[in-house]
């Protein structure tokens, strides 16, 4: 069996994941995943008992339990280039031995749930309203980095590209569904559909400030969409690597936002930290009944 050289799989002096700096017994097969290292906090102080608290940059991870179930929560930062880092860790952590540097050869499914927040795409989405993704549509372009294909999802994304006239010079969209087991747990009294993925906060979801945008009226054409009853529900920054990584690796994603703002109707959260507080605790619940 060939070995992982040493610049491809990077560890510390000892033996932890490069970035993450966990080592293999400090994760649980059920991770809570979210963006700000404060969120952490907010996950654990919920948990019976904490066994691990590691943190290493923007990664912050807590394990421990809740209702007898053992659960990681682990910050990933923004974007799409740190949910390529995390998952990436997270896979080798549990498929790879990582002393011997070969990929092991009984494989172990994680179940991921990234609780995070985002803007509303459609005008009856109410902001402190709850989004569970059954897709995520990638406007970043990461997963063209791996070899991938989604064959089940093509119908959809080919009506998307019509609709809306995507093209050069932007990146090439790419749409990967959520894992059905997850999203049927936690689906109850949230808002379901596509959430697109943007690589940017600013441009990249139609926000102008001093520059204007390449794309006129990004923000319509998303809303605009529609296809045999799916339309875009939400713009976020991370679900589409979440779960186009995911599902190529064997493991079951699924993201759950608190929306905060409406960017149709413009109105914005008055207390958002309430809302997604209140998510953690939904989500925690439904994961560990």
């Amino acid at each position: 069996m060939n070995k992982i050289p040493d610049s491809e799989l990077i560890l510390n002096p000892d033996g932890s994941i490069f970035h993450l700096h966990l080592l293999p017994h400090q994760i649980a097969e059920n991770i809570i995943l979210v963006g700000d290292p404060g969120r952490v906090n907010m996950v654990s102080e919920n948990f019976d008992r904490i066994e691990y608290k590691v943190q290493n940059r923007e990664f912050a991870t807590h394990t421990g339990y809740f209702n007898k179930k053992r659960i990681s929560v682990v910050s990933t930062g923004i974007g799409t280039d740190n949910i390529d880092i995390v998952i990436n860790e997270l896979d080798a952590l549990v498929n790879i031995d990582l002393k011997e540097r070969t990929v092991k050869n009984n494989h172990t499914p994680l179940n991921l749930i990234r609780i995070g927040t985002s803007g509303a795409l459609q005008p009856d989405i109410a902001v402190d309203s709850f989004v569970l993704s059954e897709y995520g549509l990638g406007m970043d372009g990461l997963l063209h980095f791996y070899q991938h294909q989604f064959p089940e999802e093509k119908a959809i994304l080919d009506a998307f590209v019509k609709q809306t006239g995507w093209g050069m010079p932007l990146n090439m969209p790419y749409l990967v569904q959520s894992s059905a087991p997850l999203f049927n747990k936690l689906k109850e009294g949230m808002h379901t559909g596509i959430t697109a993925t943007a690589c940017g906060f600013y441009g990249p979801q139609g926000r102008v400030l001093r520059l204007n945008t390449a794309i006129e009226g990004l923000n319509e054409k998303l809303t605009s969409f529609s296809y045999e009853g799916h339309r875009i529900t939400n713009f976020e920054m991370e679900t589409s690597a979440l779960f186009g990584l995911s599902k190529l690796l064997g493991h079951h994603a699924v993201t759950a936002c608190a929306i905060i703002a409406n960017r149709i109707i413009k109105e914005y959260s008055k207390d958002y930290k309430i809302t997604v507080n209140k998510l953690v605790k939904i989500i925690l619940q439904r994961l560990t009944e």
